[in-house]
């Protein structure tokens, strides 16, 4: 009869330990709201952003999410993609900072989103997508507080924002990051272009000019390197536990 080896009954048993908390990191890490795709250009006109709300309760529906727009470094020229049953109220308000355009100076801007009506079940998430025309060019980032009312009426508030060299908080606001223009960093509009999308990131011309996206959400990036940790933590396991066969057999008189 086939009798498993002890060395190898404790190294697979390492093995799926730690398989099994790279899969509870991962699905922690996808719990989290979040705007995608994850970079824009700075100053970017003509996109979309994408404010993905998972459900994360066993019990209770998601039926409320409420988006904040910073003002301080406005979003300008929101527009709300229809929600099949969802209703969207969009809040304005007046700028401290007017902001000087192409098209004349911008005193107000979007600074709240509402969505009602609707519902996300338990196990599922829904793509909430606005338009924009303009992203600021004059900050690093944009973070997006966002707050998820459930249908037992109890409400989780993404809204802190992570430190540099810090852990990431427990309830991390969706934030989009802005990076250099192609003027900032020395490659011409026509040189952007002809990168194509083949790798991280990619170009998609507007009217306005060509903005940078990033082709890869940080979901997905995410997703990816916990799977290649699993792996290398499998790899590991099995190689120990021949390594201990061989070490007990060349024991043996």
């Amino acid at each position: 009869m086939f009798t498993t080896h002890p060395a190898l009954r404790r190294a697979g048993l390492g093995t799926v330990l730690a398989a099994a908390a790279v899969l509870a990191t991962a699905g922690a890490a996808s719990a989290h709201v979040t705007v995608h795709p994850e970079s824009y250009a700075k100053g970017a006109t003509d996109g979309v952003l994408s404010f993905r709300v998972p459900d994360e309760e066993d019990t209770a529906s998601t039926t409320k999410v409420q988006v904040f727009l910073p003002t301080d470094h406005p979003v300008l020229g929101v527009l709300v993609h229809p929600q099949d049953g969802w209703t969207a109220k969009v809040t304005t308000t007046k700028l401290t900072t007017p902001v000087k355009t192409d098209d004349g100076t911008i005193t107000e801007a979007v600074s709240e989103i509402t969505w009602t009506g609707g519902k996300i079940g338990a196990g599922q998430y829904e793509d909430f997508d606005v338009a924009f025309g303009r992203l600021p060019d004059d900050i690093g980032s944009l973070a997006f507080k966002t707050l998820q009312t459930y249908s037992d009426g109890r409400t989780v508030r993404w809204i802190e924002e992570a430190e540099a060299g810090a852990d990431e908080p427990e309830n991390p606001a969706p934030v989009l990051k802005l990076t250099a223009t192609a003027s900032d960093d020395g490659d011409s509009t026509a040189d952007a272009a002809s990168k194509g999308t083949g790798g991280a990131s990619g170009t998609a011309g507007t009217e306005s000019g060509t903005v940078q996206v990033t082709a890869t959400d940080a979901g997905d990036s995410t997703a990816r390197g916990l799977g290649i940790a699993g792996l290398v933590v499998g790899v590991l396991g099995l190689a120990a536990a021949a390594f201990a066969v061989v070490r007990t057999r060349s024991a043996r008189p």
